[in-house]
């Protein structure tokens, strides 16, 4: 658990240019009053963006949180795919432990 609701996998410490730093987990949800809250790890190029698309009916928000209202509006399969290649990207950013 990530604070009382993101529950989360893996873990890295990030430092950022300007000095910030600090843990996160790698890739996590949320269950939200609005929606399900999704860190998927992010990610860049056609191949996610074409996921993106596949996905079903989502919003994207500040940060690359992706927000889904109800599970049974996208496709299961694109949603592990998203989540795995987000992962696998944050694995090449920052050293990441427990995963």
């Amino acid at each position: 658990m990530w604070g009382p609701t993101i529950v989360g996998y893996g873990t890295y410490h990030y430092t950022y240019d300007t000095g910030r730093e600090g843990d996160a987990c790698v890739v996590g949800f949320s269950p939200r009053k609005a929606s399900l809250s999704v860190y998927w790890g992010g990610g860049e190029g056609a191949e996610t963006q074409a996921l993106f698309a596949k996905l079903g009916k989502h919003k994207m928000g500040d940060g690359g949180c992706l927000y889904i209202n109800k599970l049974a509006d996208v496709d299961m399969a694109v949603l592990e795919k998203i989540v795995s290649g987000g992962l696998a990207h944050m694995k090449k950013k920052w050293p990441v432990k427990g995963s």
